[in-house]
């Protein structure tokens, strides 16, 4: 396995947290005007696509 650089993998944190479920209470209050995570993916399916020099 290759070694990642440290942005790299600050990228990859990034993108980890972006993808979270959306909170339920954060659905509920904005009374479920936020339905999902535009972030999140089936990391099974989707690739990350992401630049990297």
């Amino acid at each position: 396995m290759s070694k990642k650089s440290m942005e790299k993998k600050r990228m990859l944190g990034k993108r980890l947290k972006r993808a979270r479920r959306l909170p339920l209470l954060a659905s509920l209050r904005t009374h479920r005007s936020i339905q999902q995570n535009r972030f999140a993916r089936n990391w099974r399916t989707q690739k990350l696509r992401l630049k990297v020099d």
